[in-house]
This record gives C-alpha cells, structure tokens and sequence, in this order.
C-alpha cells in the first residue's frame, strides 16, 4: 500500500465560513498517482472542522451556518472558557474533523452534488487541512 501525505494551506475571511476545498483535494489525490484508495481529510485545529455536503447550492452553507449559530450562538453567558470562543469548540465537536472519501480512477468519489468543506468557526485564520491518500 502506498501513503501520500499533504498539507493544505486556507485562508478564512470571515469568523463562521464553509470553504470548499474539494478541488484542491482532487488535485492532491491525482498528484498522488494512487487510482484506487482512500482519502483521509483531517482539520488538526480545535475550532475548525471538515464536512461533506452540498457545493452546487451556496444557499445550504448558508443555512448550514445559520442553524448552527441559531444552536451555539457566539455569545452565551453560560461559556467558561476564557479565549471567547466556546462556541466554535462546541460547532467543532458537532460538526466533527474529518472526513473519508474514496477513490477510483484517480478521482474522489463523491456524489453528484457533493463537495468537501473546511468549516472555519473561529476566523479569520490561516488554517491547514491535513490529507492522507491510500492506496494502490
């Protein structure tokens, strides 16, 4: 089995923002040579987070942003932590920091409106994405 390993570097612009990186991982998978495998995206940040969904309707990140602080709103008098940024822990935590996509014919495998997501809650930032690909 070989393993490729590359860092994505993102720029967020704005504190709660869904960046679709789903080209630049499908270039890293075809840069790979790998036809056949797997491909890990992981967010090595605490209050950052990966996610597959839509990315041929910019309405669903949206929406996806809009519940998400409608569940943990940035200000809540409840918060411990002292940096200000509970919120973006807990949008972390739900939304989750990976995500496994598979590959065949050197291409992501991914559904006809699907794209990868890097989920920034605490922005602006400069961020990296870690992606591991597998495979044959």
């Amino acid at each position: 089995m070989k393993i490729v390993e590359k860092d994505l570097h993102i720029s967020s612009k704005n504190r709660n923002q869904l960046i679709d990186i789903t080209s630049q991982v499908g270039s890293a998978v075809r840069e790979s040579g790998i036809t056949e495998g797997d491909c890990i995206v992981y967010c090595p940040h605490t209050t950052a987070a990966i996610t597959v969904n839509v990315n041929a309707d910019p309405s669903v990140p949206h929406d996806i942003l809009l519940i998400l602080e409608q569940l943990i709103p940035h200000r809540h008098s409840g918060y411990r932590h002292s940096e200000g940024n509970s919120d973006a822990h807990c949008k972390s935590t739900l939304v989750g920091s990976s995500e496994q996509v598979p590959i065949k014919d050197k291409s992501l495998v991914l559904g006809t409106w699907q794209g990868i997501f890097f989920c920034e809650f605490d922005g602006p930032r400069n961020r990296k994405v870690k992606v591991q690909i597998r495979g044959e």
